[in-house]
């Protein structure tokens, strides 16, 4: 009875989104941009062995994760092979230096202008990032025979094609973004999830057929307990109870509310699990890049190097979750800082009962926010090893989507629902004023 009347809540939702003449007119437009980019996802770069691409990524369990961040793109090397991947290392290398250059954050604080300004120079970060990021796949797959030997100005034209492609993912994000629905990177991402979801569950399919009846039950009750537990550990926050003093102007009195500060549990999402994957990476790229070279030495000293990284193993599973920890507790420093939190609190009367304004409230915050994130890290930790676990236990060497799509996908039907919602009860907001 439950689930049907939830059914029932569900239906009237989409029904009321799709009779907004407006909402309707933003949901087409945003999934005419999704099959445009579907499309450029299939247009080849000329010069690449499909079939040993295939295999390559097939059995390469790093490439597939990474193929997850490029939107599904990489897998098939098409114009758009990089994705959004460069401006998603932009856009991090842009909050960085936001810490690090009080002017580049007073200008993120100076509204449309100030942002737009930084958005800017995030588009033209991300053309040499891609441009080095296409050098460095260009020798990847140098290596492994899937794409031959070029000369100087197929060099460029491989590298002017693909940061083009790139810079067009950008631009069809962010139209989504103002004229469409919901965030159009994170949509993106997801519709490239969704692209290469059938091709996935079909390979896997192949090897559940040789399990038997409680093996099955049991990865499907697993999978259904990291879907439950990635919704619940994206919505979990702890809730500061805020106390605002009273004042009196003019006569009238003001203040006194009592409101709460969420703190939430994973305030990083994602961002540490690509910090992580972007370091883990480094050496198993560089010892496949190094194993062609003519110095027997280097060679052989690269071999084993790749042998120690190898994704199954137990070094890279360890190495991996621990760097997904410390990014996570990095980021949410960057992200959230407990001393602007309590100034702005003491600026506008407001006090956490028990606690001294200023100082003793930044570090009061800064004691429940390392708490949480730990929470937090774990779990983002457990999400990005996930997969290494699922193979060993179940024997299942095509399961690339683990933990970190699951999480990229429910983070962004999400925030999607609640950006529609909030659609929602604007307008019907608006009508009441109107009236």
């Amino acid at each position: 009875m439950v689930r049907l009347l939830n059914m029932d809540k569900i239906l009237a939702f989409w029904r009321q989104v799709w009779n907004a003449r407006d909402l309707r007119r933003k949901l087409l437009f945003t999934g005419a941009i999704l099959l445009v980019y579907r499309f450029l996802a299939h247009i080849p770069v000329a010069g690449v062995d499909r079939v040993a691409l295939r295999q390559l990524f097939g059995g390469n369990q790093i490439l597939g994760l990474l193929d997850i961040f490029s939107g599904g793109t990489l897998a098939q090397f098409s114009v758009a092979a990089l994705g959004l991947g460069p401006y998603i290392n932009a856009s991090i290398i842009m909050q960085l230096l936001s810490v690090v250059f009080p002017k580049l954050e007073e200008l993120q604080k100076e509204g449309e202008y100030g942002r737009e300004l930084v958005n800017q120079y995030t588009r033209l970060l991300t053309v040499p990032i891609a441009i080095l990021q296409g050098i460095g796949m260009y020798f990847l797959l140098h290596s492994q025979k899937v794409i031959g030997s070029i000369g100087a100005l197929e060099m460029i034209g491989l590298l002017v094609t693909i940061t083009a492609g790139t810079m067009l993912t950008v631009w069809l994000g962010e139209l989504i973004t103002e004229y469409g629905v919901g965030n159009g990177i994170s949509l993106l991402i997801f519709a490239g999830i969704a692209g290469r979801l059938p091709i996935a569950v079909s390979q896997t399919a192949v090897t559940l057929e040789t399990m038997n009846v409680g093996s099955l039950l049991v990865f499907g009750g697993l999978g259904l307990v990291v879907i439950a537990a990635v919704v619940f550990m994206n919505e979990a926050s702890r809730n500061v109870t805020v106390q605002y003093a009273k004042r009196i102007k003019a006569g009238r009195e003001y203040g006194g509310q009592t409101s709460h500060l969420p703190l939430r549990v994973n305030q990083a999402g994602v961002i540490p699990i690509i910090f992580a994957v972007s370091l883990v990476l480094l050496p198993s790229m560089l010892g496949r890049f190094l194993e062609q070279v003519p110095n027997l030495q280097v060679a052989t000293a690269a071999r084993e190097m790749v042998k120690l990284m190898d994704p199954n193993g137990w070094l890279y599973s360890a190495l991996y979750f621990a760097l997904v920890i410390g990014f996570t507790y990095f980021y949410t420093a960057v992200v959230f800082n407990p001393e602007k939190i309590a100034e702005d609190l003491k600026k506008y009367g407001g006090f956490v009962p028990g606690i001294r304004p200023g100082v003793a409230t930044a570090a009061y915050l800064n004691g429940i926010l390392n708490r949480i994130t730990l929470a937090g890290a774990v779990f983002l930790g457990l999400i990005a090893v996930l997969p290494n676990v699922m193979q060993a236990v179940f024997k299942i060497p095509t399961l690339s989507i683990g933990g970190t799509g699951i999480l990229i996908v429910v983070s962004v039907v999400l925030e999607t629902t609640k950006s529609l919602q909030s659609q929602l009860l604007q307008r019907n907001y608006d009508s009441l004023v109107h009236l």
